[in-house]
């Protein structure tokens, strides 16, 4: 079984005290395979909030996928640098790939830059970003999970939540579940959440799963800070996956099951 540890919106620089320390106990419990973060790692893109990240992602006990988000590239105020060195504090901490790969005989990740440092906080995909995920994801072995990660989100379950959504979703998310996606991980709305995804021209169906903030004071109404856990194996051609929601537990100081959800994969291969 492979185990992924899918964190969003830590926000370095906003910690909620103790919260940090109950998910690195989270992640030493469950010790899983891949820990795939999905953008906003810092409040206000300043080096010691990617310093602050870099040393709390160095004591997870699994390697670190991460894509940027809006907050981690600089205030407009900041003009010279949001527009011709957005990315450069980013970069110093987690290296210059702002859309990684991670592949291995159990699992395919696609990591998209949906940030846009010409846009204040909404995220874009553009059609060679589309159609590059596409061909990555038709690339993948039959056993694999195949999971594309970004910031931004692409459903809703409440209607103010509809402006934030990805600027390109129409196009994408049909594609990508045709090519073959099962899973897209994203954050953003500090709301956590599962919903199916349709393709377009074959009947199968993909899900999204949304995150809340990890660890910072940045809650949203009454959801605490949340992660999720994702379990997942192949047998004989047979897929079987779930999303195991985490919330932070204050009165225990320790992250606790709040929910499970099935996914049910529709493969053609």
């Amino acid at each position: 079984m492979t185990c992924l540890l899918h964190i969003s919106d830590p926000h370095f620089g906003t910690e909620q005290s103790g919260v940090p320390g109950a998910l690195l106990r989270l992640a030493q419990q469950h010790q899983p395979d891949h820990v795939l973060l999905s953008g906003d790692i810092t409040q206000r893109a300043r080096p010691s909030q990617f310093a602050a990240a870099r040393a709390f992602i160095d004591q997870l006990p699994a390697p670190v996928l991460t894509v940027p988000g809006n907050h981690d590239i600089p205030l407009i105020i900041h003009l010279f640098t949001r527009l011709f060195h957005p990315y450069r504090n980013y970069t110093r901490e987690f290296g210059s790939d702002l859309e990684p790969v991670l592949e291995t005989e159990q699992l395919l990740v696609v990591g998209v830059n949906s940030t846009k440092p010409a846009r204040h906080k909404n995220g874009e995909v553009t059609e060679q970003q589309i159609a590059r995920v596409a061909a990555r994801l038709k690339q993948a072995k039959p056993g694999q999970l195949r999971i594309v990660m970004q910031h931004h989100p692409v459903r809703a379950i409440e209607e103010s939540d509809q402006s934030n959504l990805l600027i390109g979703r129409a196009q994408a998310i049909p594609e990508w579940v045709d090519a073959g996606m099962d899973l897209l991980l994203a954050g953003h709305i500090h709301l956590p959440y599962i919903r199916p995804l349709s393709g377009k021209h074959s009947p199968r169906t993909g899900w999204t799963a949304q995150a809340g903030t990890a660890v910072s004071q940045r809650v949203r109404g009454s959801i605490p800070n949340s992660v999720n856990l994702i379990r997942h194996e192949c047998h004989q051609g047979l897929h079987e996956c779930s999303v195991e929601r985490w919330d932070y537990d204050a009165e225990q100081d320790a992250f606790a099951l709040f929910s499970e959800t099935d996914l049910a994969l529709h493969r053609s291969d």
